[in-house]
């Protein structure tokens, strides 16, 4: 099967959650039924084994078996990124090499979280991988779970690298997105890592999102993005404004707490997790079903 080129990337690529048994097995069934939900919604290309698919407390096996399941059941339709990051650097690579063999578009790959990095070991850890893969890679920058950020520095060495499609921007810093956006070209993109700030970085060149709120709402964030993109400015700001009290639910307790207990409620896979993620509070629960409702996604 012929892999996507993902330079035409854009859009609304959701961060999938990974829905697993009341055993804490993997349930592929439900998988399949929430990639199935995304691909008739107009998501723009699926991301597997991101934070949100929480793949931390996922054994390698895992990783693989989810990987060959969403290039199967997606088939082609949509690209298929895989987070193959690891504080690991040995690790990352080794992960990023067996997950283009699986047959996966594109890689999301991290910062060296609790150990960090000095400048060139930032550099040399992101590089490492993309001097060893023949399929595009996106930094992510997320230094509230990490510790660490890609320094500015870093991201334009990296960003001359022909394999760096681009970097996920999770700082929640204008400041810094603004820095870095400088670098963007037609050959490295930004996607914004943060669902309350993505017109903000669209603004500076974003195109695009990798999202949380699209598990739950998956037409709406195409459509804003693609209001952005083709000049609707004032109608994707509006539709990013009315829906920050629904971000800010869906981020009330660690991500991806939330967002699974928001699938489920919209009918899909119930929201079971792994140790040390745990069932929300109840106020929050209640938090998060009144902004579901208020935006029309439950009844």
């Amino acid at each position: 099967m012929a892999r996507h080129n993902l330079k035409d990337l854009k859009g609304s690529i959701v961060a999938l959650v990974t829905p697993f048994k009341e055993d804490g097995s993997v349930d592929f069934d439900a998988m399949g039924k929430l990639i199935d939900f995304h691909l008739e919604n107009g998501t723009d290309a699926i991301l597997v084994l991101g934070t949100t698919g929480e793949s931390s407390t996922m054994s390698h096996e895992e990783d693989d078996a989810v990987c060959e399941f969403a290039v199967k059941r997606i088939d082609g339709r949509v690209p298929v990124i895989a987070g193959s990051g690891s504080n690991c650097t040995q690790t990352m690579l080794e992960k990023s090499l067996r997950y283009q063999e699986i047959g996966v578009d594109g890689l999301l790959v991290i910062t060296p979280y609790y150990n960090k990095a000095n400048e060139e070991g930032m550099y040399q850890h992101f590089k490492t991988v993309l001097d060893a893969v023949d399929i595009p890679c996106i930094l992510y920058n997320v230094p509230g779970r990490t510790g660490c950020s890609i320094s500015e520095s870093v991201v334009a060495r990296l960003a001359e690298h022909p394999n760096a499609l681009g970097i996920k921007e999770a700082s929640g810093s204008i400041a810094y997105a603004s820095r870095i956006a400088r670098y963007l070209s037609d050959d490295f993109f930004m996607f914004s890592g943060n669902d309350d700030m993505v017109v903000p970085l669209m603004s500076l060149g974003a195109r695009g999102v990798i999202s949380v709120w699209a598990n739950v709402a998956p037409k709406t964030v195409h459509d804003m993005v693609f209001d952005w993109l083709e000049g609707r400015h004032e109608q994707a700001l509006a539709t990013q404004l009315a829906n920050l009290d629904l971000i800010a639910a869906l981020f009330c307790e660690v991500n991806p707490i939330p967002v699974k207990a928001g699938v489920e409620m919209i009918g899909f896979a119930p929201a079971h997790y792994r140790l040390p993620l745990a069932p929300m509070a109840p106020a929050n629960l209640a938090r998060l079903e009144g902004a579901m409702k208020e935006r029309g996604l439950i009844a």
